[in-house]
C-alpha cells in the first residue's frame, strides 16, 4: 500500500513555520525577503487554460456597472460597516507537490454574490471565538471540510466589502484524502481547487479598469478550467487570492495589480 505522502511534507512544515510569523499590519516583514522556504516549482506550470466564452465574459462585465460607481463604505449603514466575515484560504500540497486553493461556486439562490467564486466563509456568528473559528465553522457547514483536518497558520490584512469586514484566514490541509467533501447546495452549488501561483502570473488573467471619484483602480479576472467547468475568479476573491500568493511565494505578482482603495478601509 503506498505510503501517504501529505502528512511527511516537509514543504508544507516549513510554510506552516514561516506564516505562524506572518504579521499583516508589518509591512517590513520579511514575507518578499530573497530567502525562500518553500519549493515553488515554477517551471512546471498547468498548461495553457483556453479563454471562457465571449458571452460570458460580457455577461460578467455587465453586472459589474452597478457595482463600480458605488463605495462599499459609503453607501452602507451603520450596522452594515460593523458587519465582520472570515474566509478560509485553505491550502493543500498536490501529488506533484504544487501548492492549491479550495474554492466554492456559490448557489444561485443565495441573497448575495449568487453564482460567483468564492473561498469558503461567511459572516461572525454569536458564539465564535474569532475569526478563525468563524472561518472554520462555515467550511465545515459549507462544504462539510472537518476543522480538525485544517491546521490555521495565520491571519491576513482585512479588506472591506460592500461594508463588511472581510478576515483571510489561512490554514493548511495537511491530507487532502481525509478530506471528503459534503456541499451545502443550500450555499454551495460546485467546490474544486485552484493552483495558488495562477494569482500571481499573467496567464488566464484579464483585467478591468475602473475610475471611482478619483480612485484608478484594477478589476482582476482569472480564469480557471476543471474537467467539468470553467469559472472565472474575480473582484475580491481574487484580491486575496493575489494577497495570499504574494505571501506564500515571497514576491509580487508579474502584473500591476493596483486594487481599490475601499478595500483597505478595514480595521482589524
Amino acid at each position: 500500500m503506498a505510503t501517504n505522502i501529505f502528512h511527511r511534507s516537509e514543504n508544507l512544515l516549513k510554510l506552516a513555520e514561516r506564516l505562524r510569523l506572518y504579521n499583516p499590519n508589518n509591512n517590513n516583514h520579511p514575507s518578499f525577503s530573497s530567502s525562500n522556504f518553500f519549493n515553488i516549482q515554477s517551471q512546471n506550470q498547468s498548461p495553457t487554460i483556453q479563454e471562457c466564452n465571449v458571452n460570458e465574459v460580457v455577461k460578467k462585465e455587465q453586472e459589474l456597472k452597478p457595482e463600480l460607481g458605488t463605495d462599499p463604505i459609503n453607501s452602507s449603514s451603520s450596522n452594515s460597516r460593523r458587519a465582520r466575515a472570515a474566509v478560509l484560504v485553505c491550502l493543500f500540497e498536490d501529488q506533484q507537490g504544487h501548492l492549491r486553493v479550495i474554492l466554492t461556486k456559490r448557489a444561485s439562490t443565495v441573497s448575495t454574490y449568487s453564482g460567483e467564486v468564492s473561498l469558503p466563509g461567511g459572516k461572525v456568528e454569536e458564539g465564535d471565538a474569532n475569526d478563525m473559528e468563524t472561518a472554520l465553522r462555515e467550511a465545515e457547514e459549507e462544504i462539510g471540510l472537518d476543522r480538525s483536518l485544517v491546521d490555521v497558520v495565520t491571519v491576513l490584512e482585512s479588506f472591506t466589502a460592500k461594508g463588511i469586514i472581510v478576515i483571510p484566514v489561512v490554514g493548511i490541509l495537511c491530507d487532502r484524502n481525509a478530506f471528503n467533501p459534503v456541499i451545502n447546495t443550500a450555499e454551495v452549488a460546485a467546490i474544486f481547487d485552484a493552483p495558488l501561483e495562477m494569482f500571481l502570473k499573467d496567464e488566464n488573467r484579464r483585467e478591468q479598469k475602473v475610475e471611482y471619484m478619483g480612485d484608478q483602480y484594477v478589476l482582476h479576472f482569472f480564469d480557471h478550467e476543471t474537467e467539468k467547468e470553467k469559472y472565472i475568479i474575480w473582484a475580491l476573491t481574487a484580491g486575496i487570492l493575489i494577497k495570499a500568493a504574494s505571501v506564500v511565494y515571497q514576491r509580487l505578482p508579474d502584473f500591476h495589480e493596483r486594487r481599490p482603495r475601499f478595500w483597505n478601509r478595514s480595521r482589524q
